[in-house]
């Protein structure tokens, strides 16, 4: 039994790390670098990541490209919630990762959107080049071969947002285990 379903777990990650589409999520000058990615230049079709979906339903990786600021923040969860599983998240730029050059000098800035969603994959670098983005592409895909489908449950769980709307047509976020009101912007 053992072998079977190492057998389709090979398989499956296979097929799932050679074919990651992303979500187009690019804020600010980063988002020009994941542009270029898709240049012939570059060719992210090798990957499997050519075409840039325009819709969350359709995508497993969200690359979240430059800075990401609170007014944004509802409609960033908004996006990763209506992702189907499973999804993945790679943080591009010093902005997306750490809040970058506005982290003490902006009260509008995320201080990294992993206060936000969970992160696969960070990248830093202002911008980062797009042979960076090959390579956390790579890193991802080599992260996405060693999951089993035992161990979904523990995946998904590992994956919940670490706040959420407060219901579908609301803009204030609680956090995703309390009642507490999160404040975003002043």
């Amino acid at each position: 039994m053992q072998i079977i379903l190492s057998a389709v777990d090979f398989v499956y990650n296979w097929a799932r790390s050679n074919s990651v589409w992303p979500l187009t999520f690019a804020t600010s000058c980063c988002g020009i670098e994941m542009i270029c990615t898709s240049a012939s230049k570059y060719d992210i079709a090798r990957f499997g990541s050519e075409v840039f979906r325009a819709t969350p339903r359709q995508a497993d990786l969200i690359i979240t490209a430059g800075t990401i600021t609170h007014k944004m923040a509802p409609a960033l969860i908004k996006l990763y919630e209506q992702m189907p599983e499973p999804k993945y998240v790679i943080a591009m730029g010093a902005c997306c990762v750490s809040g970058g050059m506005y982290e003490n000098d902006s009260y509008s800035v995320v201080r990294g959107v992993d206060r936000l969603i969970p992160v696969d994959v960070y990248l830093p670098g202002c911008p980062p080049r797009p042979e960076a983005l090959l390579d956390a592409i790579i890193q991802l895909q080599n992260k996405m071969k060693t999951e089993t489908l035992a161990d979904r449950k523990k995946y998904i769980e590992a994956h919940r947002p670490k706040v959420k709307l407060a219901n579908s047509e609301s803009e204030i976020l609680v956090a995703a285990d309390e009642i507490e009101i999160v404040r975003w912007g002043v």
